[in-house]
Formats: structure tokens, C-alpha cells, sequence
């Protein structure tokens, strides 16, 4: 998952970039308040010199609304409208998963089946994880994106299916016994793409053309496997650029290299989304089987339900039942959101890292549906945002260190000029007030609720991130180890499983790790103390390990989607 912020002005061009919509486009459903409401979401977007979004609200299977919103291309001029294409990040993996059912419904491959029945190259963990523990994250394995990461490869760099799985295959451990927990990992649907080919003999992204796209016409719809390749009425992706002069917004490209389908990288319009929703009601592709079983809520080992279908999200928004799937990729952010007891759904595309499109869904679905939601916090975002009532709980009692103990996570809650800001590694969060004990992250999709009892520190809060299930964590006090004790932990650190290495050294009084990987650049991050023989910082959680001597031998690092990834100590030749 990837973030960011922004806005700015001239009002008649906005509404002239705005205005346009497909020619099948019908008001039929919308009023003209409603449409003047959902103009108002987005009138931060609706700017001539910055990126933006593409909104659609597609009800009985008519376009009710349809519009573009600021930039596709800032350099250029070129605005956004309803047939702009953008990547949809995770939005895909709902095509994945078709592709995968598809080919069962075909008599190919079965859901139960082991994954390395197709994939030997996975190791043997003692449990077979199926086919559907992949299409339900509940797999246990790391996220392949973090690990790329982790294993020195920026965004930028071009990145391929064989690099991926190839770092998949070397990891030795699980996050978690298959089957016990939900927890999203992008590994899983990555996997999925491998095996559409081996079983079909194309990539899933010809396959998904021949199969999916084709059949309902959408004809903008494409996954982009080759960084280089050209995609026509693209939407560029942005961030907002953080060497801006104080006080002014300039935007700087975000753009991904990497080559890896199925977690992501279809490319496609509002118009064709519309196309792919309206198969949920007429089932043109797949039949009845298929959107049952895209629909089916997963369950554990334990029988424990999760929210989680098959490549979708099932679950209710202020009473009314809900079907969605979010994407956020670099300087993308997108969102499909279906209520189908309405036969309506939301779509939200946008080309902007710090546009939260899960959120901008929600307010949409507030206007569009707001005769049938249950009265609920949420609907005064759209009239004016008030924050529940109470007295606010003074700051000194929720700043300090919390950890999650579930994820191996270090939170840190500190008080910056009067304001509350949460650091989750070295990404700080300033937290904006909804509650006098609960807060949220403008443009990115966090919430934090503490627990506070009458005048004492909180012991516990409350984290989601995006659609994840929330998190806990506890309030604990950090080690400071002396200087002498710090020294202890430096060395050369050698993972197998990342094929990396990493110096631990001490700079400027603190043990930081020296990055090596950038050609020409050597970039020190620093780690601070957390527990005993634990340090977090950019990376993650590094908790040391040492032996009956009490001699430093190695360390585990932890970190979003990843947990216990082995690092040991290199002795000097």
C-alpha cells in the first residue's frame, strides 16, 4: 500500500474538465442536488493544474453519473474523463480470481488443489496451501512486494515474474500456520497469475482479454506485464513532491516498473469497469457459478468467518450490504464499491497516491444512497465533516510506544507543534481528531481509537489500515541501552532468504542500518530502541537473537505482511 496529499484553483476550466461523460451516459436515478453533492466531494480535483479523479455511479445497470476530475497528464494539460484509463492496483485481483474459477468451471484445476501441484518451486511448509487459501489471504505467506522491497528494489526498477517468484520460493517460514489467520498478502495473487499460465498455456493477461474482457467489451481493459509498454488514454500517476517550498503543492511522477500481474496492474476505464459490474446481474462471463463463488465469504480453519470472498470484500456499509475491492499502487488509488440489494455501485479511479478512494466511495454512497443507510457518524462528512462530541483527552495521555504484537509492529505517538502525529516505521501520520479519543489520517486509509480510562496514559489503541482488520496494541516503555550495549549489536548481517546484506554500525550515537544497495549512494537509516534486544526503524521490527554465551548472533526482522525473516551474523574473514 502506497500514499499522499493535495489542491488548487481556476473555476471555469474545472467545470469544463469535469462536464465530460460517455455518450451512453443517463441521469436517470441522480438528482440534480445529488450530482451538485458528489461535484462538491471532488472539488478539490476539479483543477486545471493538478491530477485528479474519475467518478462513476452506475445504478440499475444506467450510468447515473459519470465525470472526470483535474489532470491524466499535468505536464501535457490533457483532463481526466470517464474514459481515462488508470492502473486500479488491487482492484484487479477480482480478475485473477475470475481467471482462476474460469478455469476450474472449465474442469482444469480445482480450488482445493495443492498450489505446488503448479508451482513446485514453492517449498513444503508440512500443510498444502491450496489454491483457495490464496484466493482467501490465508496462505501464511510473506507479501512479495515488501520482500522485492526489502531486498534493495525501488518501484522504479523493472522487476519480473521470475525475480518474484524466485524470492517467494527462497522464503523458509510462514507468517502464520495456513489456514489460522486472514492477513493480506499480495504473494498469493501474484501466484495465482503463474498458474492461469502454466494451466492455460497463456499469460492472465491474454487469457483475462480472451475470456473476460473481450466477451463483455471492455476494450480499454489490459494488464500491463511489460513495463515499457504503451497503454493509450493512460492516466500518469502522481505524488505530491515533499521538496516543495513550505507553503506551496508541486506534484512529481509515481510510476512503477514492476511487471508482476494478478495483485494488480490492469489498466482499465470507469466505462469498462461499469462493463465488468453489470456482470454480477447479468452474468454473461462465468454464469451464476461463477459470481457465487466470487461472493462467498471465506472462513478459517476454526470455522471463524472472515469479510474476505475471492478476491472481493463482502461485508455491510451503515447497514446495507457491500461487495468491494480497493487498489493503491504508488501514484494510483482506486475503488469499486457494489451494493448490490440497490443494483448501484460506486467507482472511483484516481491518479493521485494521497487520494483516498475507499473513503470518497463511502461519501458518494452516503449522497447516492442516503434513503436507505442507517443514520451513521460517516453521513456528516458529507455536510460538513463534525467530529463526534466529548472533551477532548489531553495528548500526554496517549503519546509514547505501542506494539502489535500480532504483526511484531512498533507504533510511536508523539506530540509535534500542538498536534498529535503517529509513526508506524519512519512514515510519520499526523492524526486528525474524529472522537475525543479516536482519530484518522487525511488522505491515507488509518484509524487509531484509544482505550483511556478517567486520567491515566492509555494502555491500548486500536489500528486499521485500509480494509485489514483492525490491530491492537500495547502500550510498553523502550529500552535505552548505553553506548557500550549498542556497540554489542553492530556487524555484517547476511539473510538467505532476502539474499541480502545488511551492516548494522553506529552513527551519530545511534545503531543504524548502512543500505548499501543503491549504485553510488550509500543511505544510512537509523534504528531506535524498543524492547529489550528489539529496534525498529524504516525496515521494520529487528529483534536480536544470541547464543548461551550471550554473544550477538543474528537478528529476525518483522514488518507489515512479513514476520521472522532471518538474518544472521557474518564473522570477519
Amino acid at each position: 500500500m502506497k500514499f499522499s496529499l493535495s489542491r488548487t484553483l481556476p473555476m471555469f476550466v474545472a467545470l469544463a474538465l469535469s462536464s465530460a461523460g460517455p455518450a451512453s451516459a443517463s441521469s436517470d436515478g441522480l438528482s440534480s442536488a445529488q450530482r451538485q453533492q458528489i461535484d462538491a466531494l471532488f472539488a478539490q480535483y476539479a483543477d486545471p493544474a493538478r491530477p485528479g479523479c474519475a467518478v462513476g455511479v452506475v445504478r440499475n445497470g444506467q450510468v447515473a453519473h459519470a465525470k472526470g476530475y483535474g489532470l491524466a497528464d499535468v505536464e501535457r494539460g490533457v483532463p481526466i474523463t470517464p474514459a481515462t484509463v488508470f492502473d486500479i492496483g488491487s482492484t484487479s485481483k477480482q480478475f485473477a480470481a475470475t481467471s482462476v474459477i474460469l478455469l476450474e468451471l472449465d474442469g482444469k484445476l480445482s480450488l482445493s488443489d495443492d498450489v505446488r501441484k503448479y508451482v513446485p518451486e514453492l517449498p513444503d511448509y508440512g500443510k498444502p496451501i491450496t489454491i483457495d487459501h490464496l484466493l482467501r489471504h490465508t496462505s501464511g505467506l510473506r507479501d512479495y512486494t515488501a520482500l522485492l522491497s526489502l531486498s534493495g528494489l525501488e518501484v522504479e526498477a523493472v522487476t519480473t515474474d521470475e525475480q518474484a517468484l524466485a524470492i517467494i520460493a527462497r522464503q523458509r517460514q510462514l507468517n502464520f500456520p495456513t489456514g489460522s489467520r486472514y492477513e493480506y498478502s499480495n504473494s498469493g495473487f501474484f501466484l495465482l497469475s503463474v498458474i492461469v499460465e502454466r494451466v492455460s498455456g497463456k499469460p492472465l493477461g491474454e487469457f483475462a482479454r480472451e475470456r473476460i474482457f473481450q466477451p463483455l467489451g471492455m476494450n480499454t481493459a489490459q494488464f500491463r506485464d511489460k513495463h515499457a509498454e504503451v497503454i493509450a488514454g493512460r492516466a500518469l500517476g502522481y505524488a505530491v513532491d515533499g521538496e516543495a517550498p513550505e507553503g506551496t503543492v508541486r506534484f512529481k511522477n509515481a510510476l512503477s516498473n514492476w511487471e508482476q500481474t494478478g495483485d494488480g496492474a490492469l489498466h482499465l476505464s470507469i466505462e469498462d469497469l461499469f462493463k465488468w459490474d453489470e456482470n454480477f446481474y447479468q452474468p454473461r462471463v462465468g454464469g451464476s457459478a461463477l459470481i457465487e463463488k466470487l461472493t462467498h465469504q471465506g472462513a478459517l480453519d476454526n470455522g471463524e468467518k472472515i469479510t474476505y470472498a475471492r478476491g472481493l470484500f463482502v461485508d455491510e456499509y451503515r447497514g446495507v450490504p457491500r461487495v468491494h475491492h480497493a487498489g493503491n499502487w504508488v501514484g494510483y488509488n482506486a475503488m469499486l464499491a457494489r451494493f448490490p440489494a440497490q443494483h448501484t455501485s460506486v467507482a472511483i479511479l484516481c491518479n493521485f497516491g494521497g487520494a483516498e478512494a475507499s473513503e470518497l466511495s463511502e461519501k458518494v454512497a452516503d449522497v447516492v444512497l442516503a434513503d436507505v443507510l442507517k443514520s451513521s457518524a460517516s453521513a456528516e462528512k458529507v455536510s460538513g465533516g463534525k467530529k463526534a462530541s466529548g472533551k477532548p483527552v489531553p495528548h500526554s495521555q496517549l503519546v509514547g510506544s505501542y506494539f502489535v504484537s500480532t504483526t511484531e509492529t512498533i507504533l510511536s505517538v508523539v506530540e509535534q507543534k500542538g498536534a498529535l502525529v503517529l509513526n508506524i516505521g519512519a512514515m510519520p501520520l499526523p492524526l486528525n481528531a474524529t472522537g475525543p479519543t479516536s482519530f484518522e489520517v487525511q488522505g491515507f486509509p488509518v484509524k487509531i481509537d484509544f482505550s483511556v480510562k478517567a486520567k491515566q496514559p492509555a494502555q491500548e489503541l486500536q489500528l486499521r489500515i485500509g480494509s485489514d482488520d483492525s490491530m491492537t496494541a500495547t502500550r510498553f516503555a523502550a529500552a535505552a541501552p548505553s553506548a557500550e550495549q549498542l556497540q554489542g549489536y553492530t556487524g555484517t548481517f547476511y539473510s538467505p532468504e532476502l539474499d541480502v546484506t545488511w551492516p548494522l554500525v553506529i552513527d551519530q550515537g545511534k545503531l543504524a542500518v548502512r543500505d548499501e544497495h543503491r549504485k553510488f549512494e550509500t543511505k544510512v537509516q537509523p534504528l531506535e530502541p524498543a524492547m529489550k534486544d528489539a529496534f525498529s526503524g524504516e525496515a521494520g521490527l529487528i529483534r536480536f537473537t544470541r547464543d548461551a554465551m550471550g554473544k550477538v548472533t543474528g537478528f529476525d526482522l518483522s514488518a507489515l505482511r512479513m514476520r521472522g525473516i532471518r538474518f544472521e551474523l557474518r564473522q570477519p574473514d
